[in-house]
Parts: C-alpha cells; sequence; structure tokens
C-alpha cells in the first residue's frame, strides 16, 4: 500500500492517531522501531539540524532533502512541514509536486508571512486570508495523487483571533484541503472549541513549555481530534541527555556509561546494518539461471 493511502486509512481509523516528531533519517526509524504508524518531520527540528532557530530560515530545497531522507528510511507514512508553501502560487506548487515525489504521505501549510517563525512564539504575523486560500488552492491543484494529504494550517488565533483562525481552515477545507490546524490554541476551551466549530478532521500540536497548555491524548480524541504531532519530543530529548552527557564528559574526564542497547553494533543493527551486511556477500558467487547465463 502507499504512504499515502496508508495514512489516509490510519486517519480513518478510530483510535487518535500519534505521530512523534523527527528531522532526520535516524529519528525516524526511531519512530517506527517504537511502533507509531506515523512519523511527523518537524520544522523546527529541521531547523535545528541545519542549526538555526525556527526562523523561516531553512529553504525548501533543504526540506525536502530531509523529508527524503526519512520517507526512504522507514516504511510508515510521513507528513512533512512545509512552512509556508515557500512563496506564491507557483512556489506552492512546487512545493507540493516536491514533496509528493520524494515519497511524503502528506504535508501541511500555513498562512504566516514570509520568513515565519514558530508557531508558538510572539511576533508572529499572517498573510491576508485570500492569499491563504489562493495557495491552498494551487496545493490542492498540483498534487497528482489524490490522497496525498493536504493539512491546512492557520496562525491567525495569535494576530486575529480564534474566529479567524477558524474561518480560514474551514474555507481552506471548502477548497479542498484534507485536514485543518489550528496552531497556538491558548486554552482548554480553545482545544475544544476547534473540533466543534470546524467542518473536517483537525489537528493538534502538542508543544510542551509553547502557548497550547498540557491536555492528555484521551483528552484530546474525546474533543474530536483525528491527529496530535509532537515536533519536539526527540529535539528536547535529545538536547537534555546531550547536554548531560557532554557535562559528564568534561567534568569527569569519562563519557558516561552506555547502557547495552546503545553498543555500537546494537545501535547499527537499528540502522539497518544486518541487510547491509546480507549484501556484501549476496554477489560474490555466480549462481546460474534457467536461460544458462550467471547472476
Amino acid at each position: 500500500m502507499k504512504p499515502t493511502a496508508r495514512l489516509r486509512e490510519l486517519l480513518a481509523s478510530d483510535p487518535l492517531l500519534l505521530a512523534p516528531g523527527a528531522y532526520d533519517g535516524f529519528t525516524a526509524r526511531l519512530v517506527e522501531q517504537a511502533g507509531f504508524p506515523v512519523v511527523y518531520m518537524t520544522g523546527a527540528g529541521t531547523a535545528a539540524a541545519h542549526g538555526y532557530p525556527d526562523y523561516g530560515l531553512v529553504t525548501m530545497s533543504e526540506m525536502v532533502a530531509t523529508a527524503a531522507t526519512m520517507a526512504r528510511s522507514v516504511a510508515i507514512p510521513v507528513i512533512a512541514d512545509a512552512d509556508t508553501g515557500y512563496g506564491n502560487e507557483l512556489n506552492v506548487t512546487r512545493t507540493v509536486r516536491e514533496y509528493e515525489a520524494c515519497g511524503v504521505a502528506g504535508i501541511h501549510i500555513e498562512d504566516q508571512v514570509t520568513p515565519k517563525r514558530c508557531g508558538h512564539l510572539d511576533g508572529k504575523d499572517v498573510v491576508p486570508r485570500d492569499v491563504f486560500l489562493a495557495n491552498i488552492r494551487a496545493a490542492v491543484s498540483a498534487r497528482r495523487d489524490p490522497d496525498f494529504l493536504i493539512i491546512a494550517r492557520s496562525d491567525a488565533g495569535a494576530v486575529e483571533g480564534l474566529d479567524e483562525a477558524i474561518a480560514r481552515v474551514n474555507l481552506a477545507l471548502a477548497a479542498g484541503a484534507n485536514m485543518a490546524f489550528v496552531e497556538a490554541t491558548r486554552t482548554l476551551e480553545e482545544i475544544s472549541a476547534v473540533p466543534k466549530r470546524v467542518t473536517g478532521p483537525c489537528l493538534l500540536n502538542i508543544v510542551p513549555g509553547g502557548k497550547t497548555p498540557p491536555i492528555t491524548m484521551l483528552q484530546a480524541q474525546e474533543m474530536g481530534y483525528r491527529l496530535a504531532i509532537f515536533p519536539g519530543l526527540l529535539l528536547m530529548a535529545l538536547i537534555s541527555a546531550g547536554d548531560e552527557a557532554l557535562r559528564t564528559l568534561k567534568v569527569t574526564g569519562k563519557p558516561p556509561a552506555i547502557p547495552m542497547d546503545a553498543q555500537v553494533g546494537t545501535a547499527f543493527r537499528r540502522m539497518g546494518s544486518t541487510e547491509w551486511d546480507a549484501l556484501r556477500t549476496k554477489f560474490q558467487s555466480a549462481t546460474p539461471v534457467s536461460d544458462g547465463t550467471t547472476t
């Protein structure tokens, strides 16, 4: 089954779909090996992997390259951050085609001005409503696979209020988007209001320490959300663990003890070394085939 069709199938099932954030092939494999059925390519994590804050500094080509690496590293569907679509309708058209061609199952496109910034930071601004809707129409028209998921994200809540954000995503759904993403809801009442007032399936962004208050996944499911993403889950864990390992080395002069499941060989096996080891010798001897030639 194609990743796009598989993602549609997962979204049609009963449980809330959880998509931890990853930003390279390694972290994408961690998500898959943990048993999650889908992985989210975080723009903030991708920016961090390039050495930048989430300020719209990573280009479309760099984002697509990361998405391609993740898509070829795992068998589960990848949903990717496509920021603002990187320009007008022409740029959005190319953006959709590039992401689709590299094997991801869906993307979200937002209504921030360029350069954008993390949805949970202050100081955001959004494009006019008609500009956002034109970009969504272009995205819908550009896809070649009708199962490729177009998620319409609005950051207008922080600028013009929740009513405007909901109005924007409803218009985007009417224009052909498949899912709504109202970013940075600020209270439990706002979180609850979104699925009630939006005329299609909704995504919830879980950012501990961000604008949105803590919520359990059971609560989110009962409110009616279909997809929850966790962009900073692995990134924040890496920062914490990395700082501690470096502190230990600096203070003691020795690296921290490594658990058995993090030994070199074990770590490489998690990245597929067993498959590659089999290829080392597979082609070293010729095997006759039925037509008399050898392979």
